[in-house]
This record gives structure tokens, sequence and C-alpha cells, in this order.
């Protein structure tokens, strides 16, 4: 493979909600390995100094708005893909859920990132970084995103899934505030246009 397509992508993943419930969505941002640390830098220096682990449902919504507003104007809009894709319910064991819409949503992810940063259509050398949960953590779950990887279009190109603690991410603290952001639709608060047009996050 020829460096030019051996980019390696980093997806990080964070969910709203539980799967098989009515307000599940999952976040997602999409970054090429070598701007990571950039990227996580500049959303740590929106953060005050002293702040730990950032959970979404526990902050104010207008600090989150105006965190997300500061870290669109600082993150290079060219290199990175937020998306935030509502699952909601549907039928199925938890941890088969949780995997399809992962998979969903990578795909998606990886389809505007193609576009938007890489500029062509192949892509691959994908890794998924998902915070640890007991859906994400459950063999069913492991079993899904195996079955993808074999032989489900854009995923094929994920050469592996890992679980984290977003404790040890802020990327994926932001994972966790992108999928959250699916509350101002759902309450009104934003439609998906000025959810795209204020905060730079795509829901497919």
């Amino acid at each position: 493979m020829s460096a030019a397509l051996n980019k390696k992508v980093l997806c990080f993943i964070d969910e709203y909600g539980a799967a098989g419930d009515a307000d599940f969505s999952l976040g997602a941002v999409l970054v090429l390995a070598r701007e990571a640390g950039r990227v996580d830098r500049r959303f740590t220096g929106l953060l005050e100094p002293n702040a730990n682990e950032i959970h979404a449902v526990n902050l104010d919504d207008r600090y989150l708005q105006g965190l997300l507003t500061r870290f669109g104007t600082e993150a290079p809009a060219d290199r990175l893909v937020l998306i935030n894709q509502k699952i909601g319910l549907r039928a199925g064991a938890a941890p088969v859920v949780y995997a399809q819409a992962v998979v969903e949503t990578v795909k998606i992810g990886l389809k505007r990132f193609q576009r938007v940063v890489l500029g062509r259509e192949t892509i691959g050398n994908v890794e998924v970084i998902a915070d640890l949960n007991h859906h994400n953590d459950h063999p069913d779950f492991r079993r899904e995103i195996e079955r993808s990887q074999a032989h489900d279009g854009r995923f094929k190109g994920v050469n592996r899934v890992v679980t984290v603690d977003s404790a040890a991410s802020r990327l994926l603290q932001l994972a966790d505030v992108v999928a959250y952001s699916r509350k101002w639709i759902d309450d009104g608060s934003f439609g998906a246009k000025a959810l795209r047009d204020q905060f730079g996050i795509q829901t497919p």
C-alpha cells in the first residue's frame, strides 16, 4: 500500500443514552492519527486547568455549547469530522445493537472523512476507539464487530476496535459531548442545520 493510502485514521466513539433506549445516539470524532495530539491539545486548552474527565450529562448545556463553539474556532475544520448518529429504539440484544450502531456510525463518518479530509474514495488503516462500557465489553459485541470487519463495506477498512476508559482520552470525552448534542435537537434547542453550522457536528 502506498504512503498516500496508508494514512492512519482514528475514530473515537462515545454514547448518549444506552443501547435499546429511545434516546440512544453515538458521537464520533474522526481525525488522522498524526493530527490527534494537536486536536487533543486544542480541546484540552479550552478546559479549566484543573479539569478532570468531562461528562457532558454533568455539565450545563450553555457551557457545553460555548465549549463546542470555541473548539470549532480553534480546531482545523478540514482535518476533523464530528458525527452525531441517532440510533433510537431497535430490537435485539443490547451488545449487538451497540455494535451495529458503531458500525453504522463509523461507516458514515468514514464516508464524510474521505470527502472532507482525504479527498479520495479509498480508505483503510482505521482504528476505532470506543468508551468502555458493559455493552462493548461483551462477546456478542465483539462477534458482531468481527463479522462487519469481514463483510461490511467501508467497515472492512477498520483494522482494530479497542475499548478504553474515557478518562484516558480527551478525544473520547469530546465524542461524549458530540453524542450528548442530540439532546438539543430532541428538545428543540437546535435543529440539525444549526448544530452543523454552529458546532460543525454532522447529523446524518
